[in-house]
């Protein structure tokens, strides 16, 4: 049923406060709780239905909401019984969260409510009900454990005409049944289904493209979900996938949602066993970058990616290159929020953008191992044995690997969607090398190219090693006078003022340059107020004549920190 039908019904003493645009949502059950937390118990859909003795104070309204939108529930409805007028603070909540919002009159019992919704929903599913089963169980039955989402999306081709593909959030298809999407059209649907999801719609996600009606339905990560909801929609909402369907769902019955929902769980199911198998690559990844990073002995490193090199490309004979790519995810931070957790994100979306986007499949990312350290990840990527594009020996020079240019191009549409106006991912490639000696110098590299990439403008950035030949990769060879003399022009003036007035502008500097220019997470690196951050870096310009909002003068004073 849908809820517009429950304000149809003067029985049922519910009033609207919020949520006129979603009252075509359906109800697929309900339920009565004053728990704070009653995530364990809710599977989506459901008229929750509260008497508000969780809420102790305006603070409590905002999480509990927050925890029925993760959910997936219809709309909730309050009790007027226990405080009067339902308070400002959860109208304010639902409103937010685009949760339809009911008051229940104190003179209707909550059981009433039920038994209606109840009757109501039992009675539209009796119809269809054998059919749903049935269907349910040859999904189960020939699900990920009979042929993967294939034979599931094949299923729903057959039995309910329904073409289907299931897309990464990158709009790369992972699986489909028959004709393969356009990959500008799968780039689109990835791209509208992520914008909708920041903007906390709940799915399916419908719209029409070229006189084709879609309707996109979110794949949940079941070992996520199966714990506490996500925080913020940010911590999981470029790591999803997604079930693309050519059809308009807006005026599905329940039952054929349900069964939609099923296709998604049984998906998602295949999805965790997939990302499972990823652990082996992510460990050793793990590992090597721990080594490269803790300064092991080459020696150590290569034994470990003697280990790596046949799990990446099984049956190769002679030891292969190695290329080091490094990305990282951030986001704003608005007064009273907690951060966001983004390195985990980081690792799958990295894994994401180093596949081929015109490869299909869930498995094309068998020979990318990523590890993440903080909100950093970084990829080890292999590369089949060859010479290196500055070899000495005859044979050609081609080039080789992977190139930041290409790397972002056919994903910077839906990811910029995804990343809205608050955050942004940056991207750095290192230069191919041949033995784990390169490995710690590549890594550096990697690094380096990505803050470059940080202090473009644009939500999604790429730099690579060919950008920093001019500076970083030729330190070594500028004489001792030059660096000297470079180095003090810039840094003298803020050594002579920090020395005379402690006020520690080096260290602000080098935790500015290494927050990427952000005012925000310096503040909060260096416990400063952003005002007094602002004033720091104000007094640096002054004395240096030089500009840190221009990406030249970022670079000159990076540099100068480099050489001192």
């Amino acid at each position: 049923m849908r809820l517009r039908a429950l304000l149809e019904n003067d029985a049922l003493g519910l009033r609207l406060l919020g949520g006129e645009d979603e009252l075509d949502r359906s109800v697929r059950g309900v339920m009565t709780t004053d728990l704070k937390d009653p995530s364990r118990y809710l599977s989506g859909g459901e008229l929750v239905l509260t008497g508000l003795a969780w809420l102790r104070e305006p603070a409590d309204a905002d999480p509990f909401v927050r925890i029925l939108t993760s959910a997936g529930v219809a709309a909730l409805a309050a009790g007027e019984a226990e405080l009067g007028d339902i308070p400002d603070d959860l109208v304010q909540a639902c409103s937010r969260h685009r949760l339809p919002l009911f008051a229940v009159n104190e003179s209707v019992a909550f059981a009433t409510i039920t038994e209606h919704v109840v009757r109501q929903v039992s009675g539209e599913r009796a119809g269809d009900l054998a059919a749903v089963v049935d269907r349910h169980r040859r999904l189960m039955t020939s699900g990920p454990a009979g042929g993967g989402p294939e034979a599931v999306l094949d299923l729903l081709g057959s039995d309910l005409d329904l073409r289907a593909w299931v897309l990464s959030p990158t709009g790369r298809q992972v699986a489909g049944a028959g004709q393969p999407l356009e990959p500008a059209l799968a780039a689109a649907l990835a791209g509208e289904h992520l914008a909708a999801t920041r903007t906390g719609r709940r799915g399916p996600h419908r719209l029409v493209v070229q006189g084709t009606a879609y309707s996109l339905f979110p794949i949940r990560n079941t070992a996520r979900t199966a714990g506490p909801a996500p925080r913020d929609v940010r911590e999981t909402v470029l790591s999803d996938w997604l079930l693309a369907v050519e059809a308009d769902a807006g005026d599905w019955p329940a039952a054929r949602l349900d069964l939609l929902q099923g296709v998604t769980q049984l998906i998602a199911v295949e999805r965790d066993r997939r990302d499972a198998a990823r652990t082996v690559r992510r460990r050793l990844a793990q590992e090597v970058l721990e080594l490269v990073q803790t300064g092991a002995a080459p020696a150590e490193i290569a034994a470990r990616l003697r280990v790596a090199a046949p799990v990446l490309l099984p049956g190769l004979g002679a030891a292969p290159h190695w290329q080091v790519v490094v990305a990282r995810v951030e986001w704003d931070q608005d007064g009273g929020q907690s951060p966001v957790e983004a390195g985990p994100v980081t690792q799958a979306l990295l894994e994401e953008v180093l596949v081929d986007p015109a490869t299909a499949g869930a498995d094309s990312s068998d020979r990318i191992a990523v590890a993440h350290t903080g909100e950093e990840a970084v990829a080890l990527v292999p590369l089949a044995a060859g010479p290196l594009p500055d070899s000495e020996d005859d044979a050609p020079k081609t080039a080789l690997g992977l190139h930041a240019d290409a790397l972002l191009a056919a994903v910077r549409a839906p990811l910029s969607a995804g990343l809205g106006d608050d955050g942004r991912l940056t991207l750095g490639v290192s230069a191919a090398v041949h033995s784990a000696e390169g490995l710690r110098g590549a890594l550096e590299e990697a690094r380096h190219a990505r803050r470059v990439a940080a202090a473009r403008p644009g939500r999604v950035c790429a730099a690579g090693h060919h950008e920093l030949a001019s500076h970083v990769l030729l330190l070594p060879f500028v004489p001792d006078d030059v660096r000297r003399a470079f180095t003090a022009r810039l840094l003298d003036p803020l050594r002579d003022y920090d020395r005379r007035h402690r006020a520690e502008l080096i260290p602000t500097l080098e935790a500015f340059l290494d927050c990427d220019g952000s005012w925000t997470r310096c503040a909060t690196r260096l416990h400063l107020h952003v005002n007094t951050l602002r004033y720091r870096v104000g007094r640096i310009e002054q004395l240096t004549g030089r500009d840190l909002s221009r990406l030249e003068d970022k670079l000159d004073f990076f540099l100068a920190l480099r050489m001192s």
